[in-house]
């Protein structure tokens, strides 16, 4: 039998009840003998930050065994599109899709006062049949990007089923690490719109490029008030290492919050500080 099992969402961070959703999707596809289809949108224009740039958030959902992932321009004509129509130009006559799982709360097309019966009767006219899946917990991706903001990275990694991670490439400091004995990477995020945890301290693990073994470091997050900045920076720290890393691509996964931000009297006393931090690091990072 051709056709898919499909579902639709933005699924920002990928989180437990996404994953819950795309499960779902694979396991109705196989039981159907059908394959199983993740349809997304490349942004939301109601959504200011996200959790995952795009290249991360389709890779978190291949994770789940999906078959299949769409990724959808978000045009001025497909938001014109209404739910039927979006069902039946897309869903039926572009990808055959068979059935449609969709999650608690989600909601597509132009109008966003229709809902779960809305999709149902038109489904039973297109072709297509539609079922809403029970709610996984008090799981959204809004909650979690308020956990992040506020640096309670522990919570939000329980809600998201896997470390936050920060994509970025490194680009030249200003040194002042190297000074104390903590050699930095100066990193700039890849995306731009890419929610940023509070300022302080990080433990982390860092993969390089290409390379999936992970390293242990900590980073800081923060205007440096010790030496007056103004401008937020991203520093990591990789524990044991002393390789270049100008130019090098970085994902750098949050594994907990070491403390806030702060001013120190002087540059001895942020030292000292730091190899607090390197200790309480590693024993989270065990």
């Amino acid at each position: 039998m051709k056709g898919y099992v499909a579902t639709i969402g933005m699924f920002d961070g990928v989180h437990r009840g996404h994953q819950f959703v795309l499960h779902e999707v694979v396991s109705e596809a196989r039981a159907l003998g059908l394959q199983s289809l993740c349809i997304t949108f490349d942004h939301s224009p109601r959504q200011e930050q996200v959790l995952t740039p795009l290249e991360q958030k389709v890779r978190l959902i291949r994770q789940t065994g999906i078959d299949r992932v769409e990724v959808l321009a978000f045009t001025p004509e497909l938001k014109a599109l209404t739910a039927k129509e979006f069902m039946e130009q897309m869903l039926r006559d572009e990808w055959g899709v068979r059935v449609l799982l969709t999650g608690y709360d989600n909601r597509f097309g132009h109008n966003r006062e229709e809902g779960f019966d809305d999709y149902v009767r038109y489904g039973q006219e297109l072709g297509i049949e539609v079922r809403q899946l029970r709610a996984e917990g008090a799981i959204s991706s809004s909650i979690i990007r308020q956990l992040i903001a506020e640096g309670n990275i522990s919570n939000a990694n329980e809600l998201l089923g896997h470390p936050y991670a920060l994509l970025g490439r490194v680009e030249h400091g200003e040194h002042i690490g190297t000074q104390m004995g903590f050699p930095t990477a100066n990193i700039v995020a890849d995306d731009q719109r890419q929610l940023i945890p509070a300022s302080g301290a990080y433990a982390v693990k860092v993969s390089i490029g290409d390379d999936t073994t992970w390293k242990a470091g900590m980073m800081n997050i923060g205007t440096r008030p010790t030496f007056d900045g103004n401008h937020q920076t991203l520093e990591v720290n990789i524990f044991d290492f002393d390789e270049d890393l100008y130019g090098k691509a970085l994902c750098v996964e949050f594994v907990s919050r070491l403390r806030e931000e702060r001013r120190f009297d002087s540059m001895e006393a942020l030292r000292e500080q730091l190899e607090k931090d390197e200790i309480q690091a590693k024993k989270e990072l065990l």
